[in-house]
């Protein structure tokens, strides 16, 4: 009794759990394998895995695959980069740290569609945008930042949205620093430099870990700032395996090879989570 009641009150829980993730599932392998077109619904039947094949010789497949990989590095090598160096320039006390530290924190909670708007409207057009009307002040011509640099864009603005987060979560990680450790080194001589890469550099390993993790597992599924912003143009230029999905299914109609595409993300986002794992268990070991 002392095993089963505790399991019997959890089994509610746990079944409804297991039901919320395996129906999904199931239904999206199950329309992976049949044709199953919203314009042509007299055609259907099982059609083994030609969904699959045609989800991956579209034109459109291998620029969205690099693009993910692109958007992906890109942002966590500039919010893991520049979040450390915030959380470092604001670790000592200074007057008005903590007002710093809810400004810095505040984008993370901003609503991704907001965020597009926002960059979308007012940083990045061509006429009136702040990043025009710097570049007039300089002299220069001002860049149409969607349609020539688009990916870059999208970058940025998912870049702004999750540096307070890495930012974050590094502060936190510096709060817990043996400060008797940093002073002994200044005593011995150390400089600001061999600090950086023998205290505070291993010890924001484990964050960096985390960070890595976390943000690997959302910026897979990109969507709101494509959809707002370039639509996944010009032409293919910022598709990613999010919106090329939407496109397969909203845009074409075509549920069992948007079903097939979401299959292969899945099976993309288990082998970042494979290295992702092993990467975060080193970390956890030292």
């Amino acid at each position: 009794m002392n095993r089963f009641l505790p399991r019997a009150l959890m089994a509610p829980a746990v079944v409804t759990l297991f039901l919320w993730m395996i129906v999904p599932l199931v239904m999206t392998i199950y329309f992976s394998v049949i044709r199953y077109n919203l314009m042509q619904p007299e055609a259907t039947g099982f059609i083994g895995l030609e969904n699959f094949e045609y989800f991956i010789t579209d034109p459109s497949f291998s620029t969205s695959v690099v693009n993910t990989l692109l958007l992906l590095g890109s942002v966590i090598l500039i919010t893991v980069g520049m979040g450390i160096g915030i959380a470092l320039l604001i670790d000592d006390p200074f007057p008005g740290r903590g007002l710093v530290r809810i400004l810095l924190i505040s984008p993370f909670f901003v609503m991704p569609t907001v965020n597009a708007l926002l960059w979308k409207h007012m940083m990045m057009n061509p006429i009136y945008g702040v990043l025009a009307q710097v570049w007039i002040f300089f002299g220069a011509t001002p860049v149409d930042w969607l349609t020539d640099w688009p990916l870059l864009s999208v970058i940025i603005m998912v870049s702004w949205q999750w540096l307070p987060f890495a930012t974050l979560i590094f502060i936190t990680s510096l709060q817990s620093m043996d400060r008797d450790q940093l002073e002994a080194s200044r005593m011995d001589g150390a400089t600001y430099l061999q600090q950086l890469r023998y205290l505070y550099l291993p010890h924001l390993g484990r964050s960096v870990a985390v960070v890595v993790m976390i943000e690997m597992i959302f910026l897979l599924s990109v969507f709101a700032e494509i959809y707002t912003t370039t639509g996944g143009g010009p032409g293919d230029a910022s598709t990613n395996m999010a919106f090329l999905i939407f496109k397969q299914a909203l845009l074409n109609f075509d549920a069992g090879v948007a079903s097939a595409g979401a299959l292969f993300a899945v099976l993309l986002a288990n082998i970042a989570a494979v290295f992702l794992i092993r990467m975060v268990g080193k970390n956890l070991d030292k």
